[in-house]
């Protein structure tokens, strides 16, 4: 049985316009430095999991695609590289810290913004919405999940 994430990405540094443009529409998803958000991709994304794209740090932040996982977890190249942002002194090719996952587009949506999510009552339990929840990837359930659609379709 498929589960389901939001993917927290800024639109400056990759959006779902940028991921349509990619050759496969599919983009490495480097620089997660938090050890829950990376557990996730290491043990509980499997590929062919759903993945609301969702764009943060921004004026309108929301939903504003649907993707998938396309690829197990492996080493995020970032964190060996001097000169990215993402990079970890700590890390080593022996032992990485760090690691992504692919994340392949299924489609472009209308953005659904973070108000009108927090509006919708079916959506009160999801983890983006807590107080406090900061994470780049989150679970979503399979009602969650739904209710999102439901929201995206016209």
């Amino acid at each position: 049985m498929s589960q389901f994430w939001l993917m927290k990405s800024e639109p400056e540094e990759c959006s779902i316009d940028d991921l349509a443009r990619l050759p496969g529409q599919t983009v490495p998803w480097i620089g997660v430095r938090n050890y829950q958000a990376r557990n996730f991709m290491r043990d509980a994304m499997r590929i062919g999991d759903g993945v609301l794209f969702y764009h943060s740090s921004c004026a309108v932040p929301g939903v504003a695609g649907l993707a998938e996982v396309a690829s197990a977890a492996y080493p995020d190249a970032s964190q060996f590289d001097p000169a990215s942002p993402y990079f970890d002194p700590k890390s080593s090719t022996e032992a990485p810290r760090w690691l992504n996952v692919d994340v392949k587009l299924q489609r472009k949506t209308r953005l659904l913004s973070l108000s009108e999510m927090r509006a919708a009552p079916q959506l009160a339990t999801m983890l983006l919405l807590k107080p406090g929840s900061r994470l780049s990837i989150t679970p979503v359930t399979p009602t969650e999940w739904q209710a999102v659609l439901d929201l995206l379709t016209p």
